[in-house]
């Protein structure tokens, strides 16, 4: 088992940690009106989309075991080439909802993965 692999789960993990942390007792209308949390925010995102990516450039076959992978990817295009297309609701609603599942997702293929490699140890 690479080593790539655990670090690309586990960066996914600490962004989807990071983004719950930035929007604690956050709404909509406070994310909106905050432009520092809006770019830590959308920081993550895009980590978390490089990082997937990564991944299933690794191990293609991942990709069935992550909700929306090529979108999260294709996501964090957005983020980065086409900025001025954001739509603050958007990213809300991502950060709030689809982050949480993704985290879970990722929690289970990390403990999967790392109790394949002290198998293989």
């Amino acid at each position: 088992m690479p080593r790539s692999l655990l670090v690309y789960l586990t960066d996914i993990v600490a962004a989807c940690d990071a983004v719950e942390r930035y929007l604690a007792g956050a709404d909509v209308s406070s994310y909106r009106a905050d432009d520092l949390v809006r770019s830590a925010v959308e920081r993550q995102l895009i980590l978390i989309g490089e990082a997937v990516g990564s991944l299933l450039r690794a191990r293609p076959d991942v990709s069935v075991r992550i909700s929306h992978a090529r979108r999260i990817v294709d996501f964090r295009n957005q983020l980065t080439h086409n900025y001025a297309a954001i739509d603050d609701a958007v990213v809300w609603s991502i950060a709030t909802s689809e982050v949480p599942v993704l985290r879970q997702e990722c929690r289970v293929l990390l403990a999967e993965f790392e109790a394949e490699r002290e198998t293989a140890d």
